[in-house]
């Protein structure tokens, strides 16, 4: 049996934002974006997808601390890593860690605009 992921939730204090920076800043598509709820950006094969969660009782209210941070989440590029990098520090990509080569290989930590910290590294 393969199992593969599919959604993540990520804190955001107001998703709408968030979403076209993902979209602006990593070239992300908004998937899904329901005036209720939930708001959905991915790559364009939309095969794994970000739930941006918007905390809070009310608009522009910040999550609290412990809700942001290091997502865990790991994101890959086939395309040449350090330029990759490049690139998005250009878009205004703030890097919590790296780009650095370790002894296991090349990573780097960014943070999107809520303080969710993603892990990035080349594709094997």
């Amino acid at each position: 049996m393969t199992i593969r992921g599919i959604s993540v939730a990520v804190a955001v204090t107001d998703r709408r934002k968030a979403a076209q920076w993902y979209r602006r800043v990593l070239g992300w598509k908004i998937l899904d974006d329901d005036p209720e709820h939930w708001t959905t950006v991915g790559d364009a094969s939309g095969r794994f997808r970000v739930h941006l969660c918007e905390l809070g009782d009310r608009p522009g209210k910040k999550p609290a601390r412990s809700e942001v941070g290091n997502t865990g989440i790991l994101l890959s590029t086939t395309k040449p890593f350090l330029r990759e990098c490049a690139r998005l520090q250009r878009r205004g990509v703030k890097f919590s860690f790296g780009p650095k080569e370790l002894p296991w290989g090349w990573v780097a930590r960014f943070l999107d605009p809520d303080g969710n910290e993603y892990w990035f590294q080349p594709a094997e």
